[in-house]
């Protein structure tokens, strides 16, 4: 899931922002990285017998992505790989993506790219498409035990074309657990819980967390076709730009995600699509279709 979703009520169409940075979680991502990579190369390394067999290369490709987004009037959609400003008229972004991907191991893996983005609103016709932000993360197995596993999945995301006072920085986090009800894990629940903190350029912007919690389950046929569902509640503690000319709402309301993924013999992913619905109380609706392409792949 990759947007966190806040309602605004309106007061004035204007508000002055200040510039400020987050190079303090940027620096905190990256030693996790690097240092998750460690355990990971060193318990290989550990793990594997001599033998006379070739080393298994990394995957490496480009995730590409393309997200259609619908946005209610008077709301912020802030998140893993978009910046929506807020305007009081209906919108529509379309989001392509494409972060090099590298999967270290069968259990780790890191990202990073750059997105662009063009929308429209009830207002005004489709915008030129132009970068608006670059993403880092990582996504890691961090317990495997007989059929369950437990994933952590981290992305930073920098916008850098908004308009002045309106860039931020967001950083979500997903940890998910998968109980696998077969010893092949070609059906099971899903379990999960996201987080996304926002940081806007501003010393008078003030935006609480938004915090995920779900529940799910997927299964996977004998010819690689997978569906799953996740169905949850997102709480918002809302958010404040300058002196109370932009507030957003606290609301608690439900979202709803189901994916559609067709993977190879070997669980790698080779086309995916999603719809997410999520109420602010409006529904923000966000459909992406997921086909990666591979330099590499075992």
């Amino acid at each position: 899931m990759s947007v966190a979703l806040k309602a605004i009520d309106f007061q004035e169409d204007r508000c002055g922002w200040m510039l400020r940075r987050v190079p303090l979680g940027l620096c905190v991502l990256l030693g996790v990285v690097l240092g998750t990579f460690d355990l990971a190369r060193a318990s290989d390394d550990e793990d594997d017998e001599p033998s006379k067999a070739s080393p298994k290369q990394p995957n490496i490709y480009l995730d590409y992505n393309t997200q259609y987004t619908t946005v209610p009037p008077n709301t912020l959609a802030i998140g893993f790989r978009n910046f929506v400003s807020p305007i009081p008229a209906a919108a529509q972004v379309v989001t392509l993506n494409a972060p090099l991907t590298v999967d270290i191991t069968e259990r780790f893996s890191v990202y990073a790219g750059i997105s662009a983005s063009t929308s429209r609103s009830d207002a005004t016709s489709w915008s030129s498409m132009t970068l608006d932000s670059w993403n880092i993360g990582f996504n890691a197995d961090v317990i495997q035990q007989d059929s369950k596993t437990v994933t952590v999945i981290s992305t930073l995301t920098r916008s850098i074309t908004s308009a002045p006072g309106l860039a931020s920085t967001s950083n979500q986090t997903v940890v998910e657990l998968d109980y696998g009800l077969d010893d092949d894990q070609t059906q099971g629940l899903l379990f999960g819980t996201r987080l996304t903190a926002v940081w806007v350029d501003s010393g008078l912007a003030r935006v609480e967390p938004a915090f995920a919690g779900y529940m799910g389950g997927y299964y996977q046929w004998p010819n690689n076709w997978k569906v799953s569902a996740r169905m949850g509640v997102q709480t918002f503690g809302g958010a404040q730009i300058g002196a109370g000319l932009i507030r957003a709402k606290a609301f608690t309301q439900p979202l709803l995600r189901f994916d559609l993924e067709r993977m190879d013999d070997n669980d790698n992913r080779l086309f995916g699509a999603s719809i997410e619905v999520a109420w602010t109380p409006e529904p923000i609706v966000q459909f992406t279709l997921r086909t990666p392409l591979y330099a590499v792949r075992n």
